[in-house]
């Protein structure tokens, strides 16, 4: 990986700003491996757009390398997020379906860090997108719902799409339960396992791996 790579002021400043759950050391990391991942000319994507904090990072990455970032979300928020639960914000409650949509605040959170031209937004469930998706992707960031059923998914669905030699970045690995949930772990271990990924990178719960080989 490059050595050195890190964003702009004004787009960690964006980061920090923005809603959202990553840790700044993480999004450091996230952005060095979507700049590496931006020399494949293709798009970066990332499953799980949220509030677009995240997205920043990819979306700098992407106009740096002059390309584009790609990024997939319903906007309703994954199961941790709903009313009752852990990381439930009724801030992104649209007030007339009483449902959460993170859309608007994401668009803000675009717009306030100048990158809006630099990001396709995809309003969608990822399995559903990804069938209609036809071309190859340099970098795939999995940072979605995270029970079994939503990671396999969005493993499943967009894996196959990335070119040899691209990366697959996935959020909030824990191995340990009493960290977290298991979901993103077993995708990660299903990876490695299916013998077309090297992990290359860990920082924190950001596991980096490179696709070296067909077979997913």
């Amino acid at each position: 990986m490059p050595t050195g790579t890190g964003p702009k002021a004004d787009v960690l400043a964006a980061f920090e700003a923005a809603k959202g759950f990553m840790p700044v050391h993480e999004g450091l990391a996230l952005y060095a491996v979507a700049a590496e991942a931006g020399s494949l000319g293709l798009p970066l994507l990332e499953v799980g757009t949220y509030c677009g904090r995240s997205t920043v990072l990819l979306a700098d990455a992407a106009r740096e390398a002059g390309t584009v970032a790609v990024t997939v979300d319903h906007h309703r928020g994954s199961e941790e997020q709903q009313p009752g639960w852990e990381y439930h914000d009724p801030t992104v409650v649209d007030p007339e379906t009483g449902r959460m949509d993170t859309l608007p605040t994401f668009r803000r959170t675009l717009h306030q860090a100048g990158l809006e031209n630099h990001v396709i937004a995809v309003v969608g469930r990822s399995p559903q997108v990804a069938r209609v998706w036809g071309g190859r992707i340099g970098l795939v960031f999995i940072d979605g719902g995270h029970t079994d059923e939503h990671a396999n998914g969005d493993y499943e669905g967009w894996a196959p799409h990335l070119a040899e030699g691209g990366l697959l970045v996935i959020h909030d690995v824990f191995p340990d339960p009493a960290d977290g949930g298991q979901a993103p772990y077993r995708v990660y271990l299903r990876a490695l396992a299916s013998g077309a990924f090297t992990e290359i990178s860990v920082t924190g719960s950001l596991r980096v791996l490179r696709r070296t080989a067909p077979g997913i």
